[in-house]
């Protein structure tokens, strides 16, 4: 089983004569087979227990690239969708332990992911916020706008 056949512009894949868009090319190959195996398992998931775990579908699907803006022509708002569902679905595939705001940033960056820093550390405060996710230095609980690394883990509502 190859790789599926992609539209000349490299945008959609064609599956039985239907075109669906394709994942972000510019996601490093990790962090894209992290996606990926996170989106198997919620679909798994999905199978068992229904409607009640498609978020999670919908979470590695946008990080992606495959659902929300398309990732060839972004706006501000979908990059920051995008940034959140990469960090839910990051965590969520790692099953409790942290990532690096910097994975986020690449997943939805590429090669420029230090320009989308800012960002990211915005969309973790807003996260923080809804208690989606926690943000801790060297090991501790701190607050969003710590200065230096930090580290981005589960919270109570993801």
């Amino acid at each position: 089983m190859g790789e599926p056949e992609r539209t000349e512009d490299g945008r959609h894949i064609v599956v039985d004569g239907r075109r669906w868009r394709a994942s972000d090319p510019s996601i490093p190959e990790k962090l894209r087979s992290e996606l990926v195996k996170e989106l198997m398992a919620a679909r798994r998931l999905v199978k068992t227990q229904g409607d009640a775990v498609r978020f999670r579908v919908q979470d590695a699907k946008v990080a992606l690239g495959e659902r929300g803006d398309p990732w060839w022509e972004p706006t501000e708002e979908g990059r920051r969708e995008r940034i959140a569902a990469a960090v839910r679905a990051l965590l969520r595939h790692r099953d409790g332990t942290t990532i690096c705001p910097s994975d986020a940033a690449k997943v939805v960056g590429g090669e420029q992911w230090r320009d989308l820093m800012e960002t990211v550390r915005h969309v973790a405060a807003e996260m923080v916020s809804e208690q989606q996710i926690s943000i801790t230095q060297k090991g501790e609980l701190v607050e969003a706008d710590a200065k230096g690394p930090i580290r981005l883990g589960p919270g109570p509502q993801l």
